[in-house]
């Protein structure tokens, strides 16, 4: 089957490049990237930090200028030219990087579409965004849980951070796996652990188990005290209550 097409779209007022590469990594696991775009003023000194990434990862820089004081001008230039891809009809879906509500009717604009809707931003990004994206990744949480050394239970926040944060509680993604396990299990209350995965991603567009210092579904099923057993053939993971 083809690669989804995906169009990359960053905010280059509202992002950092420190995460470039968790954001390129990210949508090449989806598909293949055919466009390439971050927006912001490139005269003003703000953006000197993008100027050699732009070379090593081949953005093309779109030049928007602050024509007013306290409006955000590259945010309608996202806007326009996400709907000018669409119309293109040559991709199949979008990346749209950014920790700004501004873009959140452009996303459920692009779904409508058909588009597949991938957010991007920082962890204290609006709900509403990160609600009408397909899927949304924290990028500040990703980057640093890789960059770990090893794998934690349940990555740390500063009290300020959690405060801001919009991510899904831990508590409510318990609550939903136990509904699941309770409605979806074999007589004998195990589930598959790939089932909940996939469920959760469903029930929560921000839910990724990096979030939450784990690489893998099975580590944060086994980090949140679920009894976990391997199938006879030792490929796959099953998971129930204890």
């Amino acid at each position: 089957m083809e690669d989804k097409k995906f169009a990359i779209l960053i905010d280059g007022d509202n992002t950092s490049p420190q995460y470039i590469k968790t954001i390129i990594d990210e949508v090449t696991k989806e598909g293949t990237i055919t466009f390439k775009r971050i927006y912001g003023d490139w005269t003003s000194t703000n953006l000197n930090c993008w100027k050699q990434i732009l070379l090593e990862y081949s953005l093309n820089p779109m030049q928007q200028y602050a024509y007013t004081t306290g409006k955000n001008a590259t945010d309608s230039a996202m806007i326009i030219d996400a709907m000018d891809i669409l119309y293109t009809g040559k991709v199949d879906g979008f990346c749209l990087v950014s920790s700004d509500s501004d873009f959140t009717k452009l996303a459920a604009r692009l779904r409508e579409a058909g588009m597949v809707v991938i957010g991007m931003g920082k962890q204290q990004t609006p709900k509403p965004f990160v609600a009408a994206c397909s899927m949304f990744k924290y990028v500040d949480l990703i980057s640093a849980n890789l960059n770990a050394e090893k794998p934690k239970k349940g990555a740390k926040k500063t009290a300020t951070e959690a405060e801001k944060s919009t991510q899904t509680a831990l508590k409510d993604i318990k609550t939903a796996i136990d509904n699941m396990i309770d409605e979806n299990a074999s007589p004998d209350g195990w589930l598959l652990a790939s089932t909940v995965g996939t469920l959760l991603q469903k029930q929560f567009t921000d839910f990724d188990c990096r979030n939450f210092g784990c690489r893998k579904m099975i580590d944060l099923l086994k980090s949140m005290d679920y009894a976990t057993k391997l199938s006879t053939d030792k490929t796959t993971y099953y998971v129930s209550k204890k």
